[in-house]
């Protein structure tokens, strides 16, 4: 019996509604420069959204709302349906049915300086009021990037269930955030223009699958 039955592939816009924050490298910074720079594609120097960032992410919110406590305190302890999206390392080794690809900005003509901006940020010591500035680079409000998801069909009978609950995490994320610095307002994020190919594989349509995040794309917590 074939291990594989399939793919699904799932595109959608995602767009930064808040200042976008997943950081870079800052091993050396001179003086003047960004203390937190965003992760950058070394091929054209623009602003990336990493795909173990959104699968992380994705995960954490689904096994927040799904686990016990203790089953969330270790990823290899999550819920089987979760392991079965996601993957787990032990007791077994369970590869993940989703495949997440990193995200590139979907508009190549926007300039470089027009894809970030830095913002100035500053925490005051309680005990002797001294000051400690830094300076965060965010990706600016507005800027879409082409996320690109691909599952895995295992088991025609779970394929529902499995993408509902991808469904259900995309919509938490558009509630919560993605990147840092997200109870001090960054990274809200929206998703939309779901796009959906079924490849050799003929129990479910593309329109069945778009069908089930209607929900994510019809509901922001932000709108620009």
């Amino acid at each position: 019996m074939s291990l594989l039955k399939g793919k699904i592939i799932i595109k959608a816009e995602l767009t930064v509604l808040t200042g976008l924050h997943i950081g870079g490298s800052n091993v050396y910074s001179a003086i003047g420069t960004v203390d937190s720079p965003v992760i950058k594609s070394s091929y054209d120097g623009r602003p990336i959204i990493p795909g173990s960032s959104l699968k992380g992410k994705l995960r954490s919110l689904i096994a927040a709302v799904e686990d016990t406590k203790e089953e969330f305190s270790d990823v290899n302890n999550d819920k089987q349906f979760i392991k079965d999206l996601f993957g787990a390392s032990k007791p077994d080794i369970k590869p993940a049915r989703l495949q997440f690809s990193d995200a590139y900005i979907i508009d190549k003509k926007i300039k470089l300086s027009d894809l970030t901006e830095v913002k100035f940020e500053n925490t005051i010591n309680r005990g002797n009021c001294v000051a400690n500035p830094r300076q965060i680079e965010r990706v600016v409000p507005g800027v879409s990037f082409e996320t690109v998801m691909v599952y895995n069909i295992e088991n025609t009978d779970e394929i529902k269930r499995d993408l509902e609950m991808l469904a259900k995490a995309c919509k938490l994320l558009q509630l919560d955030y993605l990147g840092g610095h997200g109870s001090r307002g960054s990274g809200r994020v929206s998703f939309k223009n779901f796009n959906i190919e079924v490849v050799e594989n003929d129990t479910i349509r593309a329109d069945e699958v778009k069908a089930m995040f209607k929900d994510v794309e019809e509901y922001d917590i932000l709108h620009l």
